[in-house]
């Protein structure tokens, strides 16, 4: 059998990633022959591919000089379908098909919310007239959540119903294993404070700056600490935020950490304060640990895993003052029932998502 390609530029630790490899793992468990070829072979996931899937790195250092060894791979090794994830490496691997003049079924999927990405990214916007101009001839395109999947439609003008939602894998057995393990943290130990939780890259879009402001202010009326798991470009602005308003003995940024599930079972609540979104896996794995969530209502995602507020609270995008308000009444009274949680995480299985990936892939 040929095999299913996955492209991707690197496997640095982000959302699209994660999910990526979720999807190679639950497609390598029901036996199907996989290729991983990244513009890239970089970043802390790379370990977590699953030993039967292919890596094939193209070695290109930027996606966009990935195109023509793509497309190389693509004549020579005929994949049966190729699974591209994010917009640029989307483009560039439509363009790659073309250039192979392969007949390989192609579906590009969606991670982010592409009309409130656009204003943040100059890539973005020099990226998105090829994906007006090259979108419609892939085979399939899937948005991560019914929110992504409409705005593409808009912003791109493409049909009603061109794309198509299908929500991501984020739990399995081994993800509950892992929100199982010890957590040698001072700040988890029995009858500490509370502990509010976050975890993403250190940039614009997580919104960061506005958790730790709403954090600073909900100091002002009770004791907690703030754990924000992750790495990026914003760590020296962060840093300085949290000692300017002097609250650096109850903030850690300790960085990238394989297993946060540990900490989100052990946490408080968990704190969503991204711009906009896809679908956060974050803010599933956080439910299925157990643990109480609270997320701005950004597109897109939040609203649809929390059902509008019953599973957690929503508050908007950029308000200090509202978030502080929310992790206040978080701690005198627990937003949901764990058990509740956990249930509704299971919305967003491996077996939902790589039953519906693969019935577009092998079509």
């Amino acid at each position: 059998m040929k095999p299913i390609a996955f492209f991707l530029p690197n496997l640095y630790g982000g959302g699209a990633e994660r999910v990526a490899i979720n999807l190679l793992k639950g497609m390598a468990e029901k036996d199907v022959p996989l290729d991983l070829v990244l513009a890239d072979a970089e970043g802390p996931y790379l370990e977590l591919v699953p030993k039967s899937v292919r890596m094939i790195n193209l070695a290109a250092g930027r996606v966009l000089k990935a195109m023509l060894p793509l497309s190389r791979y693509l004549r020579e090794n005929r994949p049966t379908a190729l699974l591209s994830h994010m917009d640029h490496a989307n483009v560039v691997a439509l363009l790659a098909r073309n250039l192979a003049g392969t007949k390989t079924r192609l579906v590009a999927v969606e991670h982010n919310t592409l009309s409130a990405a656009q204003s943040k990214f100059i890539r973005g916007r020099f990226v998105k007239p090829f994906m007006q101009l090259l979108y419609p001839s892939a085979d399939a395109i899937v948005g991560v959540s019914k929110g992504v999947a409409l705005d593409l439609e808009q912003q791109l003008r493409l049909p009603a119903g061109k794309v198509m939602t299908i929500y991501n894998p984020v739990v399995d057995r081994e993800l509950l294993a892992k929100a199982n393990a010890p957590v040698d943290h001072p700040w988890f130990q029995k009858d500490s404070l509370p502990v509010f939780l976050a975890v993403g890259r250190l940039s614009t879009q997580k919104d960061f700056s506005t958790l730790i402001q709403a954090f600073a202010l909900f100091r002002k009326q009770a004791m907690a600490r703030l754990l924000i798991l992750g790495e990026g470009e914003l760590r020296p602005e962060l840093e300085d935020a949290i000692d300017k308003l002097g609250i650096a003995e109850d903030v850690s940024l300790p960085g990238f950490l394989p297993n946060p599930y540990a900490y989100m079972r052990h946490a408080t609540a968990f704190i969503l304060s991204s711009r906009w979104e896809g679908l956060p896996t974050v803010l599933i794995e956080a439910m299925a640990c157990g643990c109480p969530v609270i997320s701005t209502d950004c597109p897109s995602g939040p609203k649809e895993i929390l059902e509008a507020g019953k599973y957690g609270p929503l508050v908007p995008i950029g308000d200090p003052v509202a978030l502080s308000k929310v992790m206040l009444q978080s701690v005198a009274n627990p937003p949901v029932n764990r058990e509740l949680l956990i249930q509704k995480s299971m919305d967003f299985s491996f077996e939902k998502a790589v039953d519906n990936y693969l019935a577009i892939l092998q079509q």
